[in-house]
């Protein structure tokens, strides 16, 4: 009786041992401000996993506290974070394919950029991940627009001699292509960069023009609408050996909750250019709407810098490029 005592209490101890050794808390690290639909996602997964109540916990660092906007896939990819929200062509500079992620009048509209993240072009820029040790887990587009301190930015003619950021390689070639001086910096960067003269315009997204307040600093605003020249895929990554690490009901925890966060990502990115557009009319600023003849303009220029650079310098260029075109 003892003996069946004592075995008992030690498969108790053994069980809770293992629990124990499968808690854990992972640190989630983004740019933005927690009211910024990034922010959302990112905290839709945490509730869920809370609630899941599998001895996981995500801790989020919003507002760059951890890292630096720009300086979050290395330590991602090295396993010194285990997940972030971030601007896949931020990391260009590592795998050159993401910059295609950012690549002008790639994407019409969102319902398009949801048909891309189910395709095998994403599924290749998947494998480019996982070379780097990083998975995704939620997918998501945001679109965006432009902003003029002095006047408004619809065609290419508007930005000629104009002090521009442009938000990824492949717009600040475009964009140098039609006579604009580029920039380059975080989009938290843009207010600052505004008020102090450093830029007369900038392109970014609906979000973070929004979550940034620069309706303060300028006198127009072309949002996405009918015509979005700009999407920028900013999905929510992980650690992949970290994620290979958890236990199944962790993992299991984790995907669901993503598959919810995905789900509002895309309807809530469909709001955001609305909803820009309506602050920043309520806050006296311009509004402006890109035409299809402008639209074509800046495909047509895209075609000669961005689109012809990536191919030249990317290997499998054209057949990423290929790949992504010919997602209906």
């Amino acid at each position: 009786m003892k003996s069946a005592l004592i075995s008992a209490v030690a498969g108790i101890a053994l069980a809770a041992g293992t629990l124990a050794a499968n808690a854990a808390e992972l640190r989630l690290s983004h740019q933005w401000s927690t009211k910024d639909v990034r922010h959302q996602v990112a905290q839709i997964v945490a509730d869920e996993v809370a609630a899941a109540d599998v001895g996981l916990e995500i801790k989020i660092f919003p507002s760059k506290s951890l890292f630096k906007p720009r300086e979050q896939y290395k330590p991602l990819s090295r396993g010194q974070l285990d997940m972030t929200v971030f601007p896949l062509s931020y990391a260009g500079g590592q795998q050159p394919a993401f910059n295609l992620t950012l690549m002008p009048g790639l994407v019409k509209n969102h319902d398009h950029a949801a048909r891309l993240n189910q395709s095998e072009f994403m599924q290749a820029l998947e494998e480019k991940m996982a070379d780097d040790d990083v998975m995704v887990l939620v997918h998501g587009y945001l679109a965006g627009g432009f902003v003029g301190k002095d006047k408004c930015i619809t065609g290419p003619d508007d930005v000629q001699g104009q002090q521009t950021r442009a938000a990824g390689k492949a717009f600040e070639q475009m964009l140098a292509g039609a006579g604009a001086s580029i920039a380059s910096m975080a989009s938290s960067e843009i207010y600052n960069a505004m008020q102090t003269g450093v830029l007369t315009a900038a392109n970014t997204s609906s979000s973070s023009f929004v979550s940034y307040r620069i309706y303060e600093q300028v006198a127009c605003y072309t949002p996405a609408s009918d015509f979005a020249l700009w999407f920028m895929y900013q999905p929510l990554l992980m650690n992949k050996s970290t994620f290979d690490g958890l236990s199944a009901e962790q993992q299991n925890a984790l995907l669901a909750g993503a598959e919810k966060a995905e789900a509002f990502y895309l309807e809530e990115a469909k709001k955001q250019d609305a909803n820009s557009a309506k602050v920043f009319a309520d806050n006296g600023v311009e509004i402006a709407q890109m035409s299809q003849e402008e639209f074509d303009a800046w495909r047509a220029l895209a075609q000669e810098t961005s689109y012809k650079a990536f191919v030249d310098e990317v290997p499998d260029g054209q057949a990423l490029l290929d790949l992504a075109l010919s997602v209906e």
